[in-house]
This record gives C-alpha cells, sequence and structure tokens, in this order.
C-alpha cells in the first residue's frame, strides 16, 4: 500500500483529515485540487470558467495516473470516484477511505464557500440530488467507510491512521 486516499463529497473533511493524518503519520500530505491549481497557476474557478467542467474532470484522472509514485495522504476532489477508471487508479494504487458525512454537515461546510464553481452555480435541493448521486460511487471506491458523524476530527483521524498501521503490519 502505498498511497492513501480520502474520498467523500465536498465539506466531508477531506482536507482537514488529510493534514491531521500527515502529522500523525509522517507521510507527505497533497490536496488534489491544490495540486491542480499549482500546475496550471489559476484557481479552480477560473478552470472551469476557461477549459470547463469536463477537463477539469480530466485533469483529475491525469493526476492520478501520472502523480509521484510515493506512500502519501491524497485528499481527491468530491467528483474524482465518478469515473471508473478513477474508482479503479486508487483501489489499485493505495488504500481509500470514504469520509460519510450527512448532507446538512456539509451544507453547513460549503454553503458560502465562494472557491466552489458547483456551489455557486447550484440550489441546496440541486447539491443535496448530486450528494445523493455521488454517494453509491464513494462507496464502491473505498475500502474503508468513515463515520464523521458526531466524532471529532482527532477521532477520525486517529481511526485512520490505526488502519492505515494496521494494514502496513505495524500495530
Amino acid at each position: 500500500m502505498k498511497k492513501v486516499y480520502l474520498v467523500g463529497y465536498m465539506g466531508c473533511g477531506k482536507s482537514a483529515i488529510g493534514k491531521r493524518l500527515s502529522f500523525v503519520t509522517k507521510m507527505p500530505y497533497y490536496d488534489m485540487d491544490k495540486e491542480i491549481v499549482k500546475k496550471m497557476g489559476m484557481p479552480i474557478p477560473k478552470i472551469f470558467e476557461k477549459y470547463g467542467e469536463l477537463r477539469f474532470r480530466e485533469m483529475e484522472t491525469e493526476f492520478l495516473r501520472s502523480f509521484r509514485d510515493e506512500s502519501c495522504i491524497i485528499a481527491t476532489g468530491g467528483g474524482v470516484p465518478m469515473r471508473r477508471e478513477n474508482r479503479e487508479i486508487m483501489r489499485k494504487t493505495g488504500l481509500v477511505f470514504f469520509l460519510n458525512a450527512p448532507f446538512r454537515d456539509i451544507w453547513r461546510r460549503i454553503s458560502t464557500d465562494k472557491n466552489r464553481p458547483i456551489v455557486q452555480r447550484s440550489t441546496r435541493a440541486e447539491l443535496e440530488f448530486l450528494f445523493n448521486e455521488r454517494k453509491p460511487h464513494y462507496l464502491k471506491t473505498a475500502h474503508f467507510k468513515v463515520e464523521t458523524e458526531f466524532r471529532s476530527l482527532r477521532d477520525i483521524t486517529d481511526y485512520i491512521a490505526f488502519q492505515i498501521g494496521r494494514l502496513k503490519g505495524e500495530k
């Protein structure tokens, strides 16, 4: 097992957990969106505007295919598991954790976020529909489903770190 992938809907805690997990496990942490932004030299809303969502989704797949071969933690974009190829790459090259948060918690976190093009152009009902549409793909991708409701960031981080260590034979 080389990589640890965190999947789930936007606002479920992938970045927050990824950073903490990096500290606990001493594995480097990468945020897929930030890596794409760095490579393209423009923020995600600009990438969507200039190239469209389909091209952005292709960039996510290219990232999975070509990102450095090292043990690391990767917070994926919320739409990454929608593509079969992405699901296959993640399951073959690492351990996948689905951070399962209830939509009401997610809505509270994302509703005012100006850096999420999908949030800016969608209603709450549309976002909830998308959440429900994506969830089966998160479940198909994941080796572990991690419930986040009523759990602290520390509890979630400790649980994932324990599973990583157990599978590496450290615990």
